[in-house]
């Protein structure tokens, strides 16, 4: 049973590979990518210096669904540096672009080829919340604004609430990309 499913994830991340050869996989990762832009322009909301809230991740989800990790993690790179220049906030900082990389990466290994499932989605968001905003993000904004690590209390309450919605929006988004997005493209 644990050799199954190390051929399973094995086989999930080769054709994930395959998807960066594919021109509609990097066309339609393009359009997702487009969309978290434009998400993270207008749908994210300043609630400090070192603190915001922001929806731009259900592009991220989608394409990670459809394209796999791979796709989505690399788009999650262009989608972080043309952010940062279309919306500044505070000094470009490579640790976020990470980041980024890891929010597709890890969301693609917890969607890409498997059907949309509550838990499924609990999940992904848990563990980009634990890992990324509980996390990493914590330290890099430790290393460029000094005592950030005091605001854990605040980061961890935010999460807190916003980790059922997340869910919740992920879930309702990824249904729809299942029902109406994947048999279009699996044509």
């Amino acid at each position: 049973m644990f050799s199954e499913r190390i051929s399973d994830v094995s086989a999930r991340m080769r054709a994930a590979l395959a998807e960066l050869h594919d021109v509609r996989s990097l066309a339609g990762t393009s359009m997702f990518a487009a969309l978290t832009v434009v998400l993270d322009r207008v749908a994210t909301f300043q609630v400090s210096q070192l603190l915001e809230i922001g929806f731009s991740f259900v592009g991220v989800a989608a394409a990670a669904f459809l394209y796999g990790p791979w796709c989505a993690g690399l788009s999650g790179v262009v989608v972080d540096i043309l952010a940062y220049a279309l919306r500044p906030n505070g000094g470009f900082f490579i640790g976020f672009t990470l980041n980024q990389f890891l929010l597709g990466f890890l969301y693609g290994c917890w969607l890409y080829k498997k059907p949309v499932r509550l838990w499924r989605c609990a999940a992904a968001c848990l563990t980009v919340t634990l890992v990324l905003n509980l996390c990493l993000t914590p330290v890099w904004l430790h290393i460029m604004y000094g005592n950030a690590l005091a605001l854990t209390t605040l980061r961890l309450v935010k999460n807190m609430l916003k980790f059922p919605v997340d869910t919740a929006l992920m879930y309702l988004v990824l249904k729809f990309a299942e029902a109406r997005l994947a048999p279009q493209l699996r044509r």
